[in-house]
């Protein structure tokens, strides 16, 4: 049987790239070696911020030697090239009100609000513990600052509202309530809220990228474990789900790896829709 004519990889990182040390492992490793000499472009999908992917894109040295790669962040709300100058292929932004609108909200609700810069994790409270997690899970450094809206002189992807889980669903009711039809406010975890523009996704910006690149969904496979990529395995020709995604992941997928994220499950795809 004729296997599908792969142009683009998209996959997500934490639960499917990497192994549950954070580790790509070296059956991956070389899968993804021999995808990228064929030509095709492999894209780092995941909610992280983009300073927080750069790391893993640099492990695989995407962007060199004709090594095709992009990183998709944000869930979706920007691609940005590996290659040289690490052009913007793709970015939906909050509206610039929205930026002091959120830090007002946080903190009548007393909690953290962050956002990203290339220096790192940008708040007006560096030591909150709940913040400093998005530091620790992206090794990013924090970065204090006394006014975050005057800080912010920049297009913005994301804000990130950190609290205790106790408070996750009284304060997630009230941003809702307060920013209804606005933007996208949704729990990642259980002390983080996603403040995004409307409608950011990952698929939404793959077909933007396929668009640009003058291909199709057919041209796209895409692997995944969380709730947040079934968008994308949905929209792929070829989606695929981790043998370790959750159940509503898989009933989107088209194949499903007989092996988890700790035995080579990207390996397994790509050997059998790619190589």
């Amino acid at each position: 049987m004729a296997k599908p004519n792969i142009k683009v990889l998209a996959l997500d990182l934490d639960g499917t790239l990497t192994n549950d040390d954070k580790q790509i492992t070296p059956r991956t490793r070389a899968a993804l070696d021999q995808a990228l000499a064929k030509g095709v472009m492999v894209v780092l999908a995941s909610g992280r911020p983009t300073e927080g992917v750069t790391p893993v894109a640099r492990d695989l040295a995407l962007g060199q030697n004709g090594r095709a790669g992009a990183i998709l962040s944000y869930n979706g709300g920007a691609i940005v090239d590996c290659g040289p100058g690490a052009r913007i292929l793709w970015q939906q932004v909050l509206p610039a009100p929205m930026v002091p609108a959120l830090c007002s909200f946080a903190a009548q609700q007393n909690v953290a609000i962050v956002t990203y810069s290339p220096e790192g994790i940008v708040t007006e409270r560096p030591q909150d513990p709940w913040a400093m997690r998005e530091g620790f899970t992206n090794k990013l450094p924090m970065v204090g600052v006394p006014d975050l809206p005057a800080y912010v002189n920049y297009p913005v992807n994301k804000m990130l509202i950190t609290l205790d889980p106790i408070r996750l669903r009284p304060v997630l009711q009230a941003g809702l309530d307060r920013f209804a039809g606005q933007i996208d406010l949704y729990p990642s975890s259980p002390f983080f809220i996603e403040a995004v523009p409307l409608g950011v996704a990952k698929d939404r910006s793959l077909a933007a990228l396929l668009d640009r690149m003058g291909l199709t969904r057919d041209n796209l496979m895409a692997c995944g474990d969380g709730m947040n990529d079934r968008s994308m395995i949905h929209y792929a020709g070829v989606g695929v789900a981790m043998a370790n995604a959750e159940g509503p992941v898989k009933a989107q997928a088209d194949y499903i790896t007989a092996a988890d994220n700790n035995h080579d499950g990207v390996a397994e795809a790509i050997e059998r829709f790619i190589l």
